[in-house]
């Protein structure tokens, strides 16, 4: 079995997975100040709730873009299986289905990476995809598989913190869809200032990209797939129909699939 770590701004996902398919998954808050040591006494007990013998674990890989932490998760994958982990990195993308820009090749996030092979797995066609987690971002693959661009912005969580954190007059309010974007109190007033407003900002974005798409690489936006997906994503579902596929799996299927191609190149 393969037991998988997406390491968060905000959370973990770890996952463990029989062939294809995810049969025990769980999330542990990302917190840079805990050693391997802890991190290894929280996912043990999760396991051990969960009937997980870890001598099945055979193989481990870890995306992380939280550096701190990586270290600290070779420790606890070295104490968990016994054996040290993948740990994906640029020496890895060459063996990728998606082709990333030479000049991106130090920069790109792995969990948009994954979210790329994921989708183009799956989909195998030019798409966006929105992952909404700590920051919202866009990722835009071309029709032979490049990375064509990512734009990033604040996720939705991160700006109804700041707002709160900032504007010392504003209570926090439940993020629900109001009725109407005329609030006439304050709790209606945030609500959708920040839901109608990311709704216009999803909306928009995915709309340049196509256009910027169509100028780049002569594809009809109707051609690109929308793909939503991330913790936030379900907020904006009854509000938008800028998605063609909602899939809160498919960064932790592409760190699957990356782990595979891997293991099989080796």
């Amino acid at each position: 079995m393969l037991l998988t770590f997406d390491i968060g701004n905000t959370n973990i996902k770890v996952v463990v997975f029989d062939k294809q398919t995810a049969i025990h998954q769980w999330r542990i808050s990302t917190n840079p100040k805990r050693t391997g040591d802890e991190y290894f006494s929280i996912i043990k007990s999760l396991m051990s709730s969960e009937n997980v013998d870890t001598k099945t674990l055979e193989n481990t890989i870890i995306s992380s873009v939280v550096p701190k932490l990586i270290g600290a998760f070779v420790i606890a994958t070295q104490k968990l299986t016994g054996q040290k982990p993948i740990i994906l990195n640029p020496e890895h993308y060459k063996k990728l289905p998606v082709i990333v820009p030479e000049n991106s090749v130090s920069e790109i996030g792995t969990d948009l990476l994954c979210d790329a092979v994921g989708a183009w797995n799956k989909y195998n066609q030019p798409c966006i995809i929105a992952d909404f987690g700590t920051a919202l971002s866009f990722t835009a693959i071309a029709p032979n598989a490049e990375i064509a661009g990512i734009a990033i912005a604040p996720g939705i969580g991160t700006a109804v913190n700041s707002l709160f954190n900032n504007a010392a007059q504003l209570p926090e309010v439940p993020l629900e869809i109001p009725n109407t974007s005329l609030g006439t109190n304050t709790v209606e007033c945030i609500q959708s200032g920040i839901i109608f407003g990311y709704k216009g900002l999803v909306e928009g974005m995915i709309s340049q990209m196509k256009n910027d798409m169509l100028k780049k690489y002569s594809i009809m936006p109707q051609d690109i797939r929308t793909i939503a997906t991330g913790g936030f994503n379900s907020m904006l579902q009854p509000i938008t129909n800028v998605f063609e596929d909602l899939d809160k799996q498919l960064t932790t299927n592409g760190l699957r699939l990356v782990a595979e191609i891997i293991l099989k190149s080796n």
